[in-house]
């Protein structure tokens, strides 16, 4: 694993030594962050929920976002994020807590939240529920889901819109606010 553009193109990413982290592939980063900048923007603040290695909120950093949030429940997932992070100098947080319990702590919204649990957990739709009910998605912001395909997003709150596309296996969704309509 690597970090694939920016300021830290190139920077090796340690892996799990086990199969208890599932990190997003090189491939599928490489793609989604290439629809992220082109399309909807990378913004100031990222929440990377979920964040086994870290990989995908480095990226983000690397790419331009000036603070992450890093949440996972797992210490040694939190340990890994850890020490990919060494040498990158924005400012960020690690959280090893459940994502309920973060969610609900945190007072401002984010420009990006990258989604990426485990598959077999299926909390995708519940992380988007709560992201709602606690307002931390800012208006203009977009919310990134890697899933399984079996996992759609089919109960999203009314006010959501997705755009989700096929990775080989995988379902990468992106979350975006409907437009509000005008009187």
């Amino acid at each position: 694993m690597r970090v694939i553009a920016g300021k830290y193109r190139g920077k090796r990413l340690a892996s799990p030594a086990d199969n208890s982290v599932r990190p997003t592939t090189d491939r599928i980063k490489e793609t989604v962050f290439n629809i992220l900048c082109n399309r909807y923007g990378i913004g100031e603040r990222v929440l990377d929920l979920f964040c086994g290695s870290g990989a995908l909120g480095i990226e983000a950093l690397s790419r331009g976002a000036m603070y992450a949030a890093f949440v996972d429940k797992s210490p040694k997932s939190i340990e890994l994020a850890r020490e990919n992070l060494r040498g990158v100098g924005e400012r960020y947080d690690l959280f090893n807590t459940d994502f309920r319990v973060a969610l609900s702590k945190f007072t401002q919204p984010f420009d990006l939240i990258l989604i990426d649990p485990p598959y077999a957990d299926k909390r995708e739709e519940e992380a988007l529920r709560l992201i709602d009910e606690y307002g931390l998605l800012r208006q203009d912001g977009v919310i990134f889901v890697e899933h399984s395909r079996e996992n759609s997003l089919i109960n999203l709150p009314a006010s959501y819109i997705i755009d989700t596309r096929q990775c080989g296996h995988t379902d990468i969704s992106f979350v975006i606010r409907a437009e509000e309509e005008h009187a």
